[in-house]
């Protein structure tokens, strides 16, 4: 498999394939009880977990396309189809059209990169992901100039996806990114784990994977890429822009309104792990920084 890019993570960092299913049932108890705070390790490092059996690595995830309970995904998600799948390509691109999985993966590198991950609900791992990056794609559908976003949007099939029949977001579930966010060698798009492909639940066959951002901006399952002179609007955003900016860049100095930013728990290491300060841009500050040089990182969280 491919490498371009190298950080200081390594498969003995990544959190376990079990704990990243499960995460959710190791969360749902941390912040039931209101542990948001402390401090622990600067970086991010595998705590032991247990596995745990394969209905419960399978049973918890967050795809509100399927429902809302922790449970919902895994007993709903089996009904998407993904194969076959296309990506519709369209906006300012010179080669707009649809896209199939099979044309996409014969034209792309496929890596394995280790990244952080952070939620914005305070939990962080590391993911041995295997993808391309979202700048091959793009390249190949030919950005024009004046393209400015990358909008994204992720499938909408009422008889797949139960949890389309209530409101509880403006559906389909959109997400979007300026062009130079979109380009950089950091930002890719995820089509396995661990070197399995993505469940359904985790947003099979193709998400978005922004590793300095918080992860509701890594969309799941997308169906269309449009690229744009005008910033898109996004789901997160619309339902709660108070909450949810469009940048939604990883920064401990802004707390949610809700909770602190200041720290996370790893998952993987027990419901009583100790936590670690966040990192500025979740630990890719050297990378991204110059991105946003002279922006104002409150005012555009």
């Amino acid at each position: 498999m491919a490498h371009r890019w190298t950080n200081d993570l390594t498969r003995a960092d990544a959190t376990p394939y079990d704990a990243f299913l499960n995460r959710r049932q190791v969360m749902g108890g941390a912040l039931g009880l209101g542990l948001i705070g402390a401090a622990g390790m600067a970086r991010a490092q595998r705590a032991p977990l247990e596995p745990n059996s394969y209905e419960d690595i399978t049973q918890y995830n967050n795809y509100y396309e399927f429902g809302t309970g922790k449970g919902d995904p895994a007993r709903n998600a089996h009904t998407l189809t993904t194969d076959p799948w296309t990506v519709v390509i369209d906006g300012m691109v010179d080669n707009p059209g649809d896209y199939s999985m099979a044309q996409i993966m014969d034209a792309m590198t496929i890596e394995e990169r280790i990244y952080r991950f952070r939620c914005v609900e305070a939990w962080s791992m590391v993911i041995p992901w295997n993808g391309f990056e979202l700048a091959d794609l793009l390249n190949l559908a030919g950005v024009q100039e004046g393209g400015k976003y990358v909008a994204f949007e992720t499938a909408l099939r009422p008889d797949e996806m139960p949890g389309v029949r209530f409101p509880v977001l403006d559906w389909p579930y959109v997400e979007g990114l300026r062009l130079d966010e979109a380009m950089h060698p950091l930002t890719i798009m995820a089509t396995g784990i661990y070197d399995k492909p993505i469940p359904n639940q985790n947003g099979a066959p193709m998400r978005l994977v922004v590793p300095w951002k918080y992860g509701f901006k890594s969309i799941k399952s997308i169906v269309r890429i449009t690229v744009t002179d005008q910033e898109p609007p996004t789901s997160w955003n619309k339902a709660n822009g108070r909450e949810y900016g469009f940048y939604s860049n990883v920064n401990p100095e802004v707390d949610h309104p809700r909770w602190s930013q200041a720290s996370e728990r790893p998952v993987g290491g027990g419901l009583f792990a100790k936590r670690k300060p966040t990192l500025m841009f979740n630990g890719y500050e050297a990378e991204v920084a110059s991105l946003y040089d002279g922006m104002d990182l409150r005012a555009n969280y």
